[in-house]
């Protein structure tokens, strides 16, 4: 049995302003990250996989060949807990990485992810 507690519907609109393009659909926090073909959708699924496997908070994901769609809920709890936004805030921070600008870093020179 969980000791998390389901969020309201207002604290999870709160929680989701922080997060763009993360919406609430049929009880689970979700986004769809556009990708530029299955290159791009593996590289994003692996990286959603090891942020939920370090953070032991596993997402639903569907891994197609122009996107990637998580989904976070705690099942255990019966809706979306503190641990979900969390996980997505991670995921996010993640797949939108980019160096900054002036880095030594440049990036990849075609985009794995569009959107």
């Amino acid at each position: 049995m969980s000791t998390e507690q389901a969020l309201t519907s207002v604290a999870i609109s709160r929680g989701l302003e922080s997060l763009p393009g993360w919406q609430l659909v049929d009880g689970v926090v979700r986004r769809v990250y556009r990708t530029d073909g299955w290159r791009g959708s593996l590289l994003v699924a692996n990286a959603i996989g090891f942020v939920c496997e370090a953070a032991d908070h596993h997402a639903d994901v569907l891994v197609t060949w122009p996107a990637v769609t998580v989904s976070l809920s705690t099942h255990s709890a019966g809706g979306i807990t503190a641990k979900d936004l969390e996980v997505a805030g991670l995921i996010e921070r993640q797949i939108t990485w980019r160096p900054a600008p002036g880095s030594s870093l440049t990036g990849p020179a075609k985009p794995f992810v569009t959107g």
